[in-house]
């Protein structure tokens, strides 16, 4: 499944490919809040399609207005690119559904070449991170080789926007609760990879279009080059599978690193990571265990909620309340029945 972004670069591609007239809009400033970041896009073809989204709907309804025929009165102008502004006033924020103070930007580009659109889709097909730089004052658009994920970049001449390759998690284990979070993640732009080395659990895998490994978890985790977009969990009970892989993954940049398993079984983990393997308190700050947040969960399906909830909050930088913690609430818990 694609991630939105190239969703709508591939849908942009297939309209101008096919000499239909179209809008790329990407968000490029925010002040206050904004129901959508600096970089989500929202492309637009003449007829009124859409796809994607720059805000909760309002925005969007307003660009149809003002450049598709879907309504019969907008056209899509001709020409370099433009800056679009919303929510200068509380009038206007309160007109298109932003935020208390929210305000935001859109860099409008029309027109964009088919031939670019192309080529950047199949760089990011082929799993590229690629920096798409426009110039704002032609709409002259480079594609670059990037070493890494940046946030969007945008002077008012120029915008730097890098994308793809999207979010990775690598699951160790093929039972049930790896199959939901499979399809938990695959749908929230996660390209997911699961490895398992037992024959008897992967004769149940029931996933063919996600890969399925059967190396041993720790040399999956060396080969798999984890990056700052990229999460592993262990989900085995398996010291032999799981303890290795894990002690692999928390040298890499990965921005979630855990297991499942009981507050006990992650305590005995720990110290057996500090006994054996020379660990400390500090190298396994990261290590997440018992995984997830805490929501009552029982089935596999309830706790692969929980654990995507998790994973989607370190993404993206929420600080969580004590009490969402497993470890903490369950503790509670047991001091307060």
């Amino acid at each position: 499944m694609d991630t939105i972004d190239t969703l709508v670069l591939r849908t942009l591609q297939s309209w101008r490919a096919s000499g239909r007239r179209a809008v790329l809009a990407t968000v490029v400033r925010t002040w206050g809040s904004s129901p959508r970041p600096v970089g989500a896009m929202m492309a637009l073809c003449e007829d009124g399609g859409v796809v994607g989204s720059v805000s909760g709907g309002c925005i969007e309804d307003d660009l149809i207005d003002r450049y598709t025929q879907a309504y019969g009165r907008g056209a899509i102008p001709e020409g370099p690119p433009e800056l679009l502004r919303y929510g200068v006033s509380a009038d206007e924020a309160h007109r298109f559904g932003l935020p208390c103070g929210g305000t935001l930007e859109l860099l409008l580009e029309f027109d964009p070449d088919p031939g670019s659109l192309d080529r950047l889709v199949v760089r990011l097909d082929n799993g590229e991170l690629v920096c798409r730089e426009v110039d704002c004052r032609d709409g002259a658009v480079q594609l670059l080789g990037a070493d890494a994920p940046s946030d969007l970049k945008f002077d008012g001449a120029r915008m730097a926007n890098t994308l793809g390759p999207g979010y990775r998690m690598l699951l160790i284990g093929a039972g049930a609760l790896a199959q939901y979070l499979a399809t938990m993640a695959i749908f929230n732009g996660f390209k997911v990879t699961v490895c398992d080395p037992r024959v008897e659990h992967r004769s149940t895998w029931a996933m063919p279009d996600v890969p399925l490994l059967t190396e041993m978890p720790d040399d999956v985790v060396t080969a798999f080059r984890p990056d700052s977009r990229t999460c592993i969990l262990a989900l085995t009970h398996d010291p032999k599978l799981d303890d290795l892989a894990l002690l692999e993954a928390l040298e890499s940049p990965a921005f979630y690193v855990g297991a499942i398993g009981s507050r006990r079984n992650s305590a005995a983990r720990r110290a057996r990571f500090m006994e054996h393997f020379d660990a400390t308190e500090t190298s396994l700050t990261r290590l997440r265990g018992p995984i997830g947040l805490y929501i009552g969960s029982k089935t596999p399906a309830e706790i692969a909620v929980s654990i995507m909830a998790e994973v989607l909050a370190t993404k993206n930088g929420v600080v969580l309340a004590p009490e969402m913690d497993i470890e903490a609430a369950k503790a509670h818990r047991e001091l307060n029945p």
